[in-house]
């Protein structure tokens, strides 16, 4: 119920984001007529069709962003014809027979004439949903991304509508309001006919600003009325964080949960249908049907997740160990983050890493909620009958998911299984952390999930901030120094010299970092307690503290060599545009 209400407010509070303000000029166009006739069926036409965009977004697919984007266009072309026929109502005159009509058409259901009509209203409404659907803040960003990972229900267009419903219901007083202060305007100037070719310039500025991208781009920094913050402040005060199942960590952060079972190793179900990827590396598409006979491992993983990239030496020692004797390990690429779907992006970390065995891209999460996972990494172990009969979620007990392994070849028939447990030579970032020092929390840095910061005014959302330097920190505390933009997932440099601070107590720390959109490489320069690390510096980082951004992955910056201790650690970077996702510590 709370979140139905957060929703519906978010939508309330859509009125005075700057996304919102190209907007607004079609909507007054329907002031001076009947507003159950008109402005309802243009709110509701938007309503709908923003539900439906959003919708599709969750059920996710890369279809779906083209789709949209073709319709913004479609809907920018013909908002411009109407704003054409109000503001040069002879220009008709001068088209062709078709367009001629077409545009009569527009100019009546855009109010050129006295009469009303509820459909076309309606269909105006439609077309102004879809430029209206990308306005969305933190609260709709939480319902689309829960849509994603779990599957669209009716609880998720539920929400969507809430959301729909609260926009509708700020446009609908925007709307009455501007009706009275246009029929003042009316009464008082007797100025109808500029009046109306000043909606059709208001109009067609409107489509100008958005096709600019001025909507989401210049007018959010401009705008001192952004939403971004309002709507965060609902989600932290009015919805509670759902716990992870188990009590181990989601988002890469999942530790040593594994499942309890005897030496017969219960049946836990089937093994669920593999289809549903956008793509599979290394091997032709496989099935759950086609795989039987085989012992089977389904390694749940994203590359820039620290405990899937921890896990990797044993899982790619099995797939060799194994492979001849019946087994097949199948990784599943689950993103956590959106640069994480971009399959080239996939193929190079897994060329990088050596991964040899089958990989799925599970970028519309199916395989995910066929095997109702919530973990990364997390491993299922099916027998030769497609029956899993063992999992483990997290880092950690690899002798025991390794006998597992032995135990369903042997099942299976296997003859002269392998014995003896793997020794897995872990280096770099792959290496086994030290937990018995890590005192610091996975700390993302996009507003969504951000923790722990610390900052001498507030955190900005999707706008550049000049933030100061936040002094001493305490103990899991972090600051940004310098102008960045905090967006949903990550925090953006907007210049060069830009720093980000973090008071940790772990051996390892780790950086997910990318550089901006033309991929230029971004210099940094690493401290710790001030001084260069020298011999605590990470692989990704020289003794002088000195490295670079070359690609979208996670960086090791910091590995403590001697005794472990609180330390403040801080990166600041020499050129701008970079882009910070979340921090791991081992």
């Amino acid at each position: 119920m709370w979140l139905l209400v957060l929703a519906y407010l978010g939508g309330v509070l859509t009125i005075v984001s700057p996304c919102i303000l190209p907007v607004l000029p079609f909507v007054f166009a329907r002031t001076g007529q009947p507003f159950m006739r008109s402005g309802l069926p243009l709110l509701a036409g938007m309503a709908v069709t923003f539900a439906l965009v959003a919708s599709l977004a969750a059920v996710g697919g890369g279809w779906v962003v083209q789709v949209n984007q073709y319709g913004r266009w479609l809907a920018l072309l013909c908002v411009a014809l109407f704003g054409l026929t109000l503001l040069l109502p002879h220009l008709s005159e001068r088209l062709t027979r078709p367009l001629v009509a077409a545009g009569s058409r527009l100019s009546e259901a855009a109010g050129a004439d006295a009469k009303p009509r509820p459909g076309a209203s309606f269909l105006i409404g439609v077309a102004t949903g879809l430029l209206w659907a990308p306005c969305a803040g933190p609260i709709l960003g939480l319902v689309l991304t829960g849509a994603a990972l779990q599957g669209a229900s009716i609880g998720t267009t539920l929400l969507l509508l809430a959301y729909a419903a609260g926009a509708a219901t700020s446009l609908a007083l925007a709307l009455l309001v501007g009706g009275k202060v246009f029929g003042f305007m009316k009464k008082s100037l007797g100025a109808g006919e500029w009046l109306r070719r000043g909606l059709g310039a208001l109009m067609l500025a409107g489509v100008a600003a958005i096709a600019l991208g001025l909507d989401t781009g210049v007018l959010s920094r401009l705008s001192t009325a952004s939403t971004g913050g309002l709507e965060q402040s609902l989600v932290d005060k009015l919805s509670a964080k759902p716990e992870p199942k188990g009590g181990a960590m989601m988002a890469g952060g999942a530790m040593m949960m594994a499942a309890n079972h005897s030496d017969t190793l219960p049946i836990e179900g089937a093994l669920p249908p593999l289809d549903g990827a956008v793509q599979w590396l290394n091997s032709p598409p496989l099935t759950a049907e086609g795989l039987k006979g085989k012992v089977v491992l389904v390694d749940f993983w994203t590359y820039s997740c620290i405990n899937c990239l921890r896990t990797l030496p044993y899982v790619k020692a099995w797939a060799e160990k194994y492979h001849d004797q019946g087994l097949v390990v199948i990784g599943v690429h689950a993103p956590e983050f959106a640069f994480e779907r971009d399959v080239n992006n996939v193929t190079k970390a897994m060329k990088d890493l050596g991964i040899t065995y089958p990989v799925a891209i599970d970028n519309n999460y199916k395989i995910w909620r066929a095997f109702n996972n919530q973990y990364w990494p997390a491993h299922y172990f099916a027998d030769a009958k497609g029956q899993i009969r063992y999992h483990h979620f997290g880092e950690g007990d690899y002798a025991e998911s390794e006998r597992v392994i032995q135990q369903l070849l042997r099942e299976a028939g296997a003859k002269n299984v392998a014995g003896g447990l793997i020794e897995a030579d872990a280096k770099g970032v792959q290496q086994a952390p030290d937990m018995n020092e890590v005192q610091s929390p996975e700390t993302y840095l996009g507003f969504q999930r951000a923790e722990n910061f610390v900052t001498a005014g507030t955190l900005g959302t999707d706008k550049v901030v000049n933030y100061p330097a936040a002094g001493t920190l305490a103990l899991n505390n972090w600051t940004l120094e310098g102008p960045w933009n905090v967006g949903g997932q990550q925090a953006t440099l907007d210049q060069a010299g830009g720093r980000i601070v973090y008071r940790f107590h772990a051996r390892d720390l780790h950086l997910v970092l990318g550089p901006g959109a033309d991929g230029k490489p971004v210099r940094f320069k690493v401290t710790v307690d001030g001084q260069a690390p020298g011999d605590a510096h990470g692989t990704d980082v020289a003794p002088d503290g000195s490295g670079t951004v070359t690609e979208q992955r996670l960086y090791q910056l910091v590995r403590q060599p001697g005794a472990v201790q609180d330390r403040t650690f801080s990166i600041e970077f020499l050129d701008p545009n970079v882009s910070a996702y979340a921090f791991t510590f081992g």
